[in-house]
């Protein structure tokens, strides 16, 4: 009997290990997350709750924003139609919110680092007054009043009780699912497609002119830089050193993935650049020298018209609609059906 229990518990971790290989996976030839799993090991009913929560308005303060809102799927988890995050009562933001992907392998967050940890990223919006404008404790104490949530809570932990802890489990468990390894420059890499001679070309200027920044396979180090962005006299942002008051850390904001770039824009910290091109532009003649300035800047990079379209076609390579156009990341059919019932 004892012999049966041992197998058939092996077999059920044996089904549950292949279907979480379809929610989250190490692609070949990448480092190992740095993300600890061991501290909120992945299943599948967490990363079910944690895509309800991401796209329910129930976390901001007058049910309008939801996470999706500033992180749509369709723009590889930011938003397009404006330069700065737009929250509660249409309050405009201080920056453009950063596309969310492959963060299993990130160990800071936010465009100053201001969060370590990704368990604790989504305190930062469903606090700030201009974004979600709440507070953890009510979005528990509304989650917990609903029937519909404290259902998916006790599948998710075995508890029906809702804790701000769980809650913010819950949503990294989704957002660690967001991963984007399946691009052309994937299947390149795979031996399942070549480049063309212009991406090819491209290609060689990234990793002459790219690529200490935006490294391979991420497509970034996951540090921050000052890039020779001008400052933006009506924000005022200097990045990092809001964070560590460290003068060295001037204009430093963090480097973030080219990965489905074509899908990303507007670009930068604050949204001023709309196309790819124009910071092509900008890295080519449109730094500004100073003391924080990133070493690998200091000199521009000289592209030919010709090169910038070189570039540009090997960007492309990044892009994944696969990704974009996940089902198992879009807006939960249970949560349209939930809504409906209220």
């Amino acid at each position: 009997m004892r012999k049966k229990v041992t197998l058939l518990s092996l077999l059920f971790i044996l089904i549950s290990a292949i279907e979480l290989s379809d929610y989250f996976y190490i692609p070949k030839n990448w480092p190992k997350p740095l993300y600890d799993f061991s501290q909120n090991p992945l299943s599948k009913e967490k990363i079910e709750l944690g895509r309800l929560l991401f796209y329910d308005p129930i976390l901001s303060k007058d049910n309008t924003i939801s996470c999706a809102s500033c992180h749509t799927p369709f723009s590889a988890f930011t938003h397009i139609d404006h330069a700065l995050s737009h929250g509660i009562e249409d309050r405009i933001g201080t920056r453009n919110s950063p596309a969310l992907m492959n963060l299993a392998w990130q160990k800071q967050f936010m465009w100053d680092g201001a969060i370590n940890h990704l368990d604790m990223q989504p305190l930062a919006p469903i606090s700030h007054p201009d974004e979600m404008g709440s507070s953890i404790d009510v979005v528990v104490q509304r989650l917990f009043n609903e029937k519909f949530y404290r259902q998916y809570f006790y599948n998710a932990f075995g508890d029906s009780v809702v804790t701000g802890e769980n809650t913010l489990k819950a949503l990294s468990q989704f957002m660690l699912t967001l991963i984007s390894a399946n691009s052309k420059y994937d299947k390149v890499n795979r031996n399942e497609e070549t480049f063309t001679l212009q991406e090819w070309n491209g290609y060689q200027l990234f990793k002459k002119n790219c690529n200490t920044c935006h490294q391979e396979p991420l497509f970034t180090n996951g540090n921050f830089a000052d890039n020779g962005l001008s400052l933006d006299k009506t924000l005022n942002d200097f990045g990092r050193f809001k964070i560590t008051q460290n003068t060295k850390d001037s204009f430093c904001f963090k480097i973030p993935t080219l990965r489905n770039i074509e899908y990303s824009y507007p670009y930068m910290h604050d949204g001023r650049f709309n196309n790819i091109s124009q910071v092509l532009n900008h890295y080519s003649k449109g730094i500004k020298d100073r003391k924080s300035l990133d070493v690998t800047l200091q000199k521009p990079i000289e592209l030919s018209s010709n090169e910038k379209v070189d570039l540009l076609s090997f960007l492309l390579t990044l892009s994944e609609k696969e990704f974009v156009f996940n089902p198992k990341f879009q807006f939960p059919k249970k949560l349209i059906l939930y809504k409906a019932k209220e």
